[in-house]
């Protein structure tokens, strides 16, 4: 027997050989009836949201090994792919120096360690270097950990920090003295990671986690040196839906409270010298009033959305009267232009905003005798306001990708008129030329008529048919725009033939508000219908076809997955649904889980009978039905906070019931990591490498 023919016979027994697959894992039923609104919902797998149950233990274990079995095949090439994509990224690597208050501060990699070293230099880059924190040393006994939030005190003398091992967004806060090199006594624990100091660099805000719901609750104020359990509830967000954080104006004069759901805001502030002090409210909340504050002078300016401004608009306050009776407008409301974002700095502001998809940064003096933009003059990209920390800087940093691009920090100097580039991303351990790839946007119509928007990229040499396996991604939900940035990683695939796309669909803000508000709520199923809909266009114009089409996402793009799986499983040969949130009706009726109540604006209140029943008609694990499912790889994290282990979990078991064609369906749960998968530069690349290896084994080109 050949070698070729060899190869052929096992792959047969490994994918397609019904009468020889693999058993799959059964897990046990135990029904449990959910009753709402006089409905009632089976559900045998309930009982596997037992965390600490040695069967659902044993269980998840069982599939992990049944995945490894149907992907062996492809372990040479996982291994192959890791390395691949390891050897592009550079291993002695420093970030764009910046300067805040006396120091130039630069992020750095070292060859042979996986995670960053954070240092500073007094003055000058030619100054010694002076090490803050090297995470290295500190992760070095965790096989997760992740050190973020690292903020400097105004006398440039302390460093504080959060820092999380257990992969469930639950930090500690740790104070180091840069005298010493030694950590202090203090030790918050059960908090987000960031904390904003008062001007005296006595105090510390920091933002607490309720313990169950892990919501982003209170804020507290800490004295350095002392206990936690002395520190004093300055804010305490009572209302379930709402989150709370703290951080500084970029003068850093104020300390301000933001308090979100995400449909209503509301902000509160106090003099940084005087910590002591009572915070006060800049306008008090009400239902549908959105607004984000920055501050210079004597002004609060505020970004909004009030008087109907779907895309917002900019007005100022004063600090003495900041109640919206007292805004004036600055930038007045676009209907065609969302304005995303704002940047102050002493002699203008910067605007972030995006028409027909595409950012351009408009630069405008405080006496707006300069007001002009700055295009990028390319059919997609990605562009975004840098980091800026300097009020007075006369520059500005901002970056700039595209699928063909990588990633550039630049910098734009006002006075000069020019752009330079700090630093573009090196590709290294390889041939990489960005002319060996083509990008472009094309526009898909959807079943109400709607253009939605496809950012595609390609090797050169690859050619468009229905021979052509085309990777569509997307995620469609929060407002969260999925911009077309470059990817070291993803060349892998378009080296091997295959079109990465990204589907613009509703429920992002790509084409602005309106664009996330169509798909939200009651509309949540143009989400769904956008990307079939793209699906559809790419196989209709011969790009592809349905044996060579596939579909990922993740979280709430896993929820995606779920759905057109269950609408039109046949036109795709593969999906990969990454940590998806597929147990819709389950989840948003349980408030003890994390971030349900505060999803109510995004997804509706399910003890509304209008909102449940919207929800159960396309929740993914609700609507499972006998058909023919896609080949399936289902990934979970054991510890996320955002998408619970059992709901992929429930899912695969009961997709494995119920479907009717002999393709895979395999669940992989990392038992140490949660919702954004291993920390590091390296090893989230593992799991890259088995998605990737999943889709070329489909496509046979192992």
């Amino acid at each position: 027997m050949s070698t070729k023919i060899t190869f052929a016979f096992y792959f047969c027994i490994l994918i397609s050989c019904t009468e020889m697959k693999i058993p799959s894992p059964k897990a046990k039923k135990v029904q449990k009836s959910l009753s709402k609104h006089n409905d009632i919902r089976i559900d045998n797998y309930y009982w596997l949201n037992q965390r600490e149950n040695p069967d659902v233990i044993k269980y998840l274990k069982k599939e992990n090994k049944y995945t490894s079995k149907n992907l062996k095949v492809t372990e040479k090439t996982q291994k192959i792919l890791f390395d691949e994509m390891k050897s592009r990224i550079k291993k002695d690597d420093n970030s764009v120096p910046y300067f805040f208050n006396g120091y130039w501060y630069v992020t750095k990699y070292v060859k042979g360690k996986n995670y960053p070293i954070y240092i500073r230099k007094k003055m000058s880059l030619d100054a010694s270097e002076e090490i803050l924190i090297d995470v290295n040393k500190l992760c070095k006994d965790y096989p997760y950990c992740q050190v973020s939030g690292l903020s400097i005190s105004p006398d440039n003398t302390k460093i504080s920090y959060g820092m999380d091992t257990l992969s469930r967004r639950i930090y500690s806060i740790y104070i180091k003295d840069l005298k010493t090199g030694k950590n202090l006594k203090d030790k918050i624990e059960g908090v987000s990671p960031y904390a904003t100091w008062s001007s005296d660099s006595m105090y510390i805000f920091y933002t607490s986690k309720d313990s169950q719901t892990l919501r982003n609750d209170k804020i507290f104020r800490h004295q350095v040196g002392k206990n936690q359990k002395n520190d004093e509830l300055v804010f305490h967000e009572t209302d379930d839906s709402f989150s709370t954080f703290v951080y500084p104006s970029k003068s850093r004069e104020y300390i301000i409270i933001g308090s979100t759901s995400t449909s209503t805001s509301e902000y509160q502030f106090l003099k940084s010298s005087r910590p002591l002090d009572n915070f006060n409210i800049i306008q008090p909340r009400y239902e549908g009033l959105e607004y984000s504050v920055d501050q210079f002078e004597d002004n609060f300016y505020i970004r909004t959305n009030i008087d109907g401004s779907k895309n917002f608009k900019l007005v100022k306050a004063p600090i003495v009267n900041p109640g919206k009776k007292f805004w004036s407008e600055i930038i007045p409301h676009n209907k065609e232009i969302l304005l995303e974002d704002v940047e102050i700095f002493k002699d203008f502001f910067v605007i972030s905003e995006r028409k027909k998809g595409l950012l351009t940064l408009r630069v405008i003096n405080w006496d707006f005798s300069n007001d002009y933009s700055l295009e990028f003059g390319s059919e997609t990209y990605s562009a975004s306001i840098g980091v800026n920390t300097d009020f007075y800087s006369k520059k500005i940093r901002y970056n700039f990708s595209s699928l063909t691009n990588p990633n550039c920090v630049k910098e734009y100097d006002t006075e000069l008129n020019t752009h330079v580039t700090l630093k573009e991303q090196e590709i290294v351990g390889g041939q990489f030329n960005k002319q060996n790839y083509i990008s472009e946007r094309i526009w898909a119509n959807s079943e109400d008529g709607k253009k939605i928007p496809i950012s595609l990229v390609r090797h050169i040499s690859t050619k468009l048919s229905k021979e052509t396996p085309i990777l569509l991604y997307a995620y469609g939900s929060y407002g969260i725009t999925l911009d077309p940035t470059f990817s070291s990683i993803r060349l892998s695939l378009l080296d091997r033939g295959f079109v990465f796309a990204i589907a613009h669909i509703r429920g992002g803000e790509y084409l602005g508000r309106q664009w996330y508000e169509d798909g939200k709520m009651l509309n949540k199923k143009n989400t769904f219908n956008d990307f079939i809909a793209c699906s559809k266009f790419l196989i209709n114009e011969n790009m592809t076809s349905s044996k060579h089409l596939y579909a990922m996402g993740g979280s709430a793009g896993g929820l995606l997955m779920g759905v057109i799986i269950n609408m039109e499983p046949e036109l795709y040969n593969g999906v990969i649904a990454a940590v998806p949130f597929v147990d819709v009706v389950t989840t948003m009726l349980d408030e003890s889980i994390p971030l349900t109540t505060g999803e109510y604006d995004e997804w509706g209140n399910p003890n509304e009978k209008k909102f449940y029943n919207y929800m159960k008609s396309y929740s993914p694990y609700d609507n499972v039905t006998k058909k023919n499912y896609p080949n399936i790889l289902v990934t979970s994290g054991f510890h996320d906070s955002q998408v619970q282990y059992w709901e992929p979990t429930k899912w695969v078991a009961k997709l494995r019931d119920f479907n009717l064609s002999d393709n895979l369906i395999l669940l992989h749960t990392n038992m140490d990591y949660g919702h954004s998968g291993a920390s590091g530069r390296f090893e989230p690349l593992k799991e890259i490498a088995m998605e990737y290896s999943f889709l070329l084994m489909l496509e046979k080109k192992l």
